[in-house]
Order: structure tokens, then sequence, then C-alpha cells
């Protein structure tokens, strides 16, 4: 069962066989938590979000229709970052987590701590679609064709606009290193 792809697997489970939903979390929880931890820099949330993702998949089961799953478990994620943030606006502002992102950012040597923690200082300084694009594909490692499906965009216009929002995040960090 386990060489069945993501899609087998989500049609078997839209069609009743939830224990199939337990092999689909194995291989998406980490990413869709990641996805959540860049974007917000909360871990507690991240989980709560991440929790809430397989929530949906498995109410929202039969609305699943055989196409690409990436896109499609991405997608009710970035609806739920999307409604977590509009519900938050405020109090985000006031949140600064310094833990570290992700477990290579862990084991990085004490300068490369302090850059990464500038990194993602930067990171947090974009905009949100700017960062949203930036996480999903850098990070994430989400292809332009996965990301434009997501977002309801052109793959061209998905690279174009994610080449912007990594020139701005390098703007941002550097000014702030030379300022």
């Amino acid at each position: 069962m386990k060489n069945l792809t993501d899609e087998e697997l989500m049609l078997l489970v839209a069609n009743g066989d939830l224990e199939k939903l337990s092999i689909i979390f194995d291989r998406y929880h980490l990413r869709i938590y990641n996805f959540f931890k860049k974007m917000l820099r909360d871990k507690t949330i991240s989980e709560d979000l991440t929790q809430e993702v397989f929530i949906k998949i498995l109410k929202y089961k039969s609305s699943y229709k055989s196409g690409n799953f990436a896109s499609w478990i991405f997608t009710i994620a970035r609806n739920i970052f999307t409604s977590h943030y509009q519900k938050n606006k405020k109090e985000r502002a006031n949140i600064i987590n310094d833990d570290l992102i992700s477990s290579n950012e862990e084991i990085a040597s004490e300068g490369n701590k302090e850059a990464i923690e500038h990194l993602q200082k930067s990171l947090q300084q974009l905009s949100v679609s700017d960062r949203e694009l930036i996480v999903m594909h850098r990070y994430q490692g989400i292809n332009y064709e996965q990301i434009a499906e997501i977002l309801g965009s052109s793959a061209g216009a998905i690279k174009v606009k994610t080449h912007r929002a990594l020139k701005k995040l390098k703007n941002m960090y550097f000014q702030t290193i030379e300022g």
C-alpha cells in the first residue's frame, strides 16, 4: 500500500477507506507544518493549523476529484492560513518567536544562526503573498506549475512573481545588515 501514489490514496480515502489517510498524513504532515512555521514563526499555531488541514481533508474528502494531490492539500493549507491570518492581524504584529525554523537551522553554527535569524526577520517583513511564494517554492520545494494551480495563475507568472519576491527579500536582507 505504501507504493500507491498520493492521488490513489486520496481516492481510496474519498471512497471511505479512512485508514489510508494515515499514510497521507505520514507523507505530508511535516511539509504542511513547515509551511505554516515559515509563514507564522509560531510552533504551537503551526501544529494546530496542520491538524486543521487533515481535519478538513477528512471533512471534504468527497470533494477530491483525482487532481494533483500536492496542489489540493496545499490549497487547503493556504486557505486555512489565509483565514487564520485575517482573524489574527493585530495579534500577529506582536508575536515574536525566537524558535529556529528547521532542524537544519538548529545545527547551524552561531554565525549561521545569526544570519538565519536575520533572514527570517527579513522574510517576515515581506508581504504575505511574496512570503508565501518564497516559502512554497524555496522551503517546500513546490514547483511553479503546482504553485500556479494552487494560486489560480500561470506558471510563468508565478516564476516572475517568485523572482521579484526573492529580489525584495535580498534587498531587505542586505539593507538591514548595512543599515
